[in-house]
């Protein structure tokens, strides 16, 4: 091959890495120093082209073809020029179209409806760095929110790993990606977290924060029912609900305290009241108080303690459950010892369905066990097990002395968690179609230390939903998982984007004009 042709092949490769720089520059990498270093490379192998074929020049310039040739050159250019101008256009201006069959970048109609119902300025955190493979996706998102409910829809960006202390306010792990909604500032504020980040995610966080405020409960307080809070002691913070405080206000309850001492009704705003673990008497006003609630459509949940006897037992009767003396022991299906239980033992009521599916192993600590009845109860009440022992259960009623079976001793499978509905369509001075009352065995699965347990904590929240009639919260939470993805920074991307997207085919494409051009030339 003679020094011409090898001109040739280089000048091809020059005028091809020349032509390909404003790619690398606006789409691949946007790196100045790589985009001049291949105009440089480029236009130094078009130079040896030039040397290499300089008599050719004086030919081409005399011949009618080159005419043409400088024509064609000129349109170019005013083509280029053109469509530079209706870029520069488009950039200004930013017009958007949605031309996808399925509308993929236009708001669903549910969206726009929650959006347009808001009553507060609802604030989006994406806990995402900027170099998140979703960050720009979400950002979109957002965006289109923003426009479609502006002053009611704004956001930012935080990354987790920068903010460590907005992580865990708002109880992010180390590492961990998402975004949270927040509605309110201070203590009333509320928020709501969610992982996965699509339009549907977010409108129905954006419904589940709506709905904040919405769903009172109330703790009853004054007979040594566990706190919501945990008092200081020399010893350190006593055991306390606070953890179960904040998954209420997350799914959109309003936690209170309601002493019933001198009260002769439940507020009319209670959507439920809970009994966590008393352990002094009520007194028969109070009782009466309560008997008067729940004849009126009322709905409670009942968390009873180990050795404590609120004397409420009258009361649970009439709903057609009756708290066993003694604790539950199991020598096959327990933690480590007989009375710390496990149970994949479920009825078939609905609020443990979803558990039930996947056969979630719920954790009692130390439960009571519960006595199903059939009569004496209030008229219309109906009573299933939801979730029971094993059938070598038994009921000790002297933990302290032994913990093997006795004469005389209930044993078999034994409801742990029970529900109770009441009809109560024709009652005076109604507060719901029907009364709902859960009964559970132990209380000590709402104490902080123990509210980790997925399968506990879905029991009780799922026992909530179906106590207020609230059917979408009975299901199975994301659990708690730690983060294992790859993380790829901006630079690391921009490097795959160029080997991919530009080196790798403009080497190829090289190569083969090479190989034709060295073909030609023979």
């Amino acid at each position: 091959m003679n020094k011409a042709n090898v001109g040739k092949i280089l000048g091809a490769l020059g005028l091809l890495l020349l032509l390909s720089s404003p790619f690398t520059l606006f789409i691949t990498s946007g790196s100045l120093t790589l985009t001049a270093a291949k105009a440089g490379v480029g236009l130094a192998l078009l130079g040896i082209y030039a040397a290499t074929n300089i008599q050719q020049f004086g030919q081409f310039a005399s011949r009618r073809s080159s005419f043409f040739f400088a024509k064609a050159a000129a349109q170019a250019v005013v083509a280029l020029g053109v469509l530079g101008g209706i870029n520069y256009l488009a950039f200004k201006t930013n017009p958007t179209w949605d031309l996808t069959k399925e509308k993929l970048f236009t708001l669903a109609p549910q969206t726009r409806t929650t959006l347009a119902g808001l009553q507060d300025t609802v604030h989006a955190i994406g806990f995402l760095p900027p170099s998140h493979p979703t960050y720009d996706a979400l950002q979109q998102l957002f965006e289109r929110y923003q426009t479609e409910a502006p002053g009611k829809f704004d956001y930012t960006f935080r990354d987790p790993g920068r903010h460590p202390e907005l992580a865990a306010k708002y109880q992010l792990r180390p590492g961990q990606t998402g975004v949270v909604l927040t509605r309110g500032e201070g203590a009333n504020q509320a928020h709501t977290p969610l992982n996965a980040i699509s339009e549907q995610d977010l409108t129905n966080a954006l419904l589940k924060l709506n709905a904040v405020g919405s769903q009172k409960v109330y703790f009853l307080a004054g007979h040594g029912e566990w706190p919501l809070e945990a008092a200081a002691t020399p010893e350190g913070p006593g055991a306390s609900l606070s953890e179960f405080r904040k998954q209420l206000i997350q799914e959109g309850y309003t936690p209170a305290i309601l002493n019933l001492a001198g009260q002769e009704e439940v507020p009319r705003d209670a959507s439920l009241v809970i009994v966590a673990g008393a352990r002094a008497p009520y007194t028969p006003p109070e009782e009466d108080v309560l008997r008067k609630y729940l004849a009126a459509g009322g709905r409670m949940l009942y968390f009873a303690e180990f050795k404590a006897e609120p004397r409420l037992n009258a009361l649970l009767e009439e709903y057609g459950v009756e708290v066993d003396k003694g604790v539950v022991a199991d020598p096959q299906f327990n933690a480590g010892n007989p009375f710390a239980l496990l149970s994949t033992f479920y009825g078939e009521h609905e609020l443990t369905a979803p558990l039930r599916e996947q056969q979630l192993n719920l954790g009692f600590p130390t439960s009571r066990g519960l006595t199903l009845l059939r009569q004496g109860l209030a008229p219309g009440v109906k009573v299933e097990a939801v979730v029971l022992t094993s059938p070598f259960a038994w009921i000790e009623s002297t933990p302290e002395a032994d913990a093997t079976p006795s004469d005389g001793e209930k044993s078999g499978q034994i409801p742990l968690v029970s529900a109770s509905t009441r009809d109560t369509q024709d009652a005076q001075d109604k507060r719901f179609a029907q009364a709902r009352v859960v009964v559970m065995g132990d209380s000590e699965l709402l104490l902080d230390s123990n509210w980790g347990h997925e399968a506990n904590r879905n029991l009780v929240m799922n026992a909530l939903g179906w106590a207020a009639h609230q059917v979408e919260k009975i299901t199975v939470r994301p659990p708690d998982r730690e983060v294992s993805t790859l993380e790829l920074d901006r630079g690391m991307l921009e490097k795959l984007l160029f080997v991919s997207t530009d080196l790798l085919p403009l080497s190829l494409m090289g190569l083969g004009l090479a190989i034709w051009l060295s073909r030609r030339n023979q």
